[in-house]
């Protein structure tokens, strides 16, 4: 019996330990660490994803692009606040992460835009994308699906 607990108890420590391992990622040079997007409104037709990127090598890398069957399409938009008026644009040419810097993916700056969503982020889902590198090139991620943390976070769900 001591055995069997021994046994389970190994197996449910190394089910925490790879529920850890599988936020963080890594591509070449490049660690993705906390890939989330937020639960959306069953009617939404649009989400958004965030992330830490860093660049520990010694030339400049950039998130190009990114794709998942989550939705029709996903791009990399930059929200900027200007003269009190917030706009947000893709920027179509990649997201530069720096040598030996991160960038952040965060909520009122750069993010992934989820268009098109075919069906709703429900909190505790796992959604499985690709983010292309310039030179680290392809790597598989999820997203975990959280509850937002306020308002501000869930914006992007009805537009």
């Amino acid at each position: 019996m001591l055995k069997l607990r021994l046994v389970l108890a190994a197996l449910a420590l190394l089910a925490l330990d790879g529920g850890a391992l599988a936020h963080g990622y890594k591509a070449g040079s490049i660690s993705i660490e906390h890939p989330f997007a937020n639960a959306t409104p069953p009617a939404a037709t649009r989400g958004a994803a965030y992330m830490k990127l860093a660049n520990q090598g010694a030339e400049d890398d950039a998130l190009v692009s990114a794709t998942g069957a989550v939705a029709d399409k996903i791009e990399i938009h930059q929200t900027t606040v200007a003269d009190g008026v917030v706009s947000m644009r893709p920027v179509p040419d990649g997201l530069t992460v720096p040598a030996g810097a991160h960038v952040d993916l965060t909520v009122g700056s750069y993010h992934l835009m989820l268009i098109g969503l075919k069906q709703p982020l429900v909190a505790g889902q796992r959604i499985p994308i690709v983010l292309s590198f310039r030179h680290a090139g392809d790597v598989a991620v999820e997203l975990a699906v959280e509850a937002p943390k306020d308002q501000a976070a869930g914006a992007h769900a009805g537009h």
